[in-house]
């Protein structure tokens, strides 16, 4: 083992939230900020990092169609985790960066990561121009309406412009989303309106793509309550032009629910605990466990009743702390296409 692979080594058993899977986020958060019900949300400062949050991430994900006809995914996540907080500055920095890149294609899933200590520009994030890197990975434009999104790794590359088409949305109570019947909760917004243009490069050679992206943000220092152990969480983009965000937190005391629907100008409904329904319904082998690739979802206030299809069901992110992550479709009540991510399946 050379002299960086033991340090990236040594920093992610001392991190304390991706060194414990997802379980790590429902304990610990003495000494950090929790977010605030009631606290505004400020752009473009909250574009960039919160170093006195213990956990933070931008997740884009992108719903895509080959000029070969085929449906494509693309997933880039830059996470943040703290060892203590504040920033601090060169290697005294107590932040730990990790970047996801994943593609998906019908029957083909690619996965790359990397791993980074803030405070010597291996990675970080700017807020005015936005940049997010890590290596050479970046997510970068002068505000996040513009932005070129970048990933290589062992088989795969890609390369993409996105271009914002409408506004911002705040999650939950105006940027506080509630997670747990306890009160956990994070800041979340999103950015759901990216059209997309670029390249994908796989084995065979270059391909052309468009089609659709989100932007999640959110940061919080215990978002999770004690006895929830993972989610199951949907970005859904409507051919009508609406949009769905929703998740399901499983715990040892039943699930809690929430998600948002989104008009097709931007105008955001949130719902509470229980008001959207998810359904688990066909369960896959994949990476020597069972998972629900098949999902009905329930929304009565909106009308909504649809069943979801993975494209791929074996897109595992086999990563440091393992995940289900990849594009869907889905028909009944509604049509269109998503991203379905799920957590904490040991």
């Amino acid at each position: 083992m050379n002299v960086r692979a033991l340090l990236i080594f040594l920093l992610w058993l001392a991190t304390p939230v991706f060194g414990q899977g997802f379980a790590g986020l429902g304990a610990g958060g003495e000494g950090f900020a929790h977010p605030q019900r009631g606290a505004e949300l400020s752009f473009p400062a909250d574009h960039g990092a919160h170093p006195d949050f213990r956990i933070e991430w931008w997740y884009l994900t992108a719903n895509l169609t080959g000029e070969d006809g085929r449906d494509y995914g693309v997933q880039w996540t830059l996470f943040r985790s703290a060892l203590a907080p504040g920033g601090g500055t060169g290697w005294a920095t107590p932040q730990v960066w990790l970047g996801h890149a994943g593609l998906t294609t019908p029957d083909r899933h690619f996965v790359a990561e990397r791993m980074a200590r803030g405070g010597i520009g291996q990675a970080g994030v700017t807020a005015a121009p936005f940049a997010a890197w890590i290596d050479d990975w970046e997510m970068a434009g002068t505000t996040p309406d513009r932005l070129r999104l970048a990933a290589t790794g062992a088989e795969f590359a890609y390369d993409l412009r996105l271009a914002a088409t409408g506004p911002i949305v705040l999650q939950g109570e105006a940027g506080y989303s509630v997670k747990s019947a306890s009160g956990q909760a994070s800041h979340y917004y999103s950015q759901p309106f990216y059209t997309v243009n670029g390249v994908l490069d796989l084995p065979e050679g270059p391909l052309r793509v468009s089609g659709q992206a989100w932007l999640d943000r959110e940061w919080s220092s215990q978002p999770l309550d004690a006895d929830q152990s993972g989610w199951d969480w949907v970005s859904l983009h409507f051919d009508s032009g609406e949009k769905l965000m929703g998740f399901r937190l499983r715990g040892a005391e039943g699930g809690y629910t929430s998600g948002t629907w989104i008009g097709a100008d931007g105008g955001a409904m949130p719902f509470g605990d229980g008001v959207l329904r998810m359904s688990p319904l066909n369960q896959t082998r994949v990476a020597g466990r069972k998972l629900p690739t098949r999902w009905r979802l329930e929304l009565p206030a909106r009308g909504l009743d649809i069943t979801v299809n993975a494209l791929n069901p074996q897109a595992w992110m086999g990563t440091r702390f393992a995940y289900w992550e990849g594009p869907v479709r889905f028909s009944g009540s509604h049509a269109g296409r998503g991203y379905l991510e799920m957590t904490g399946y040991d």
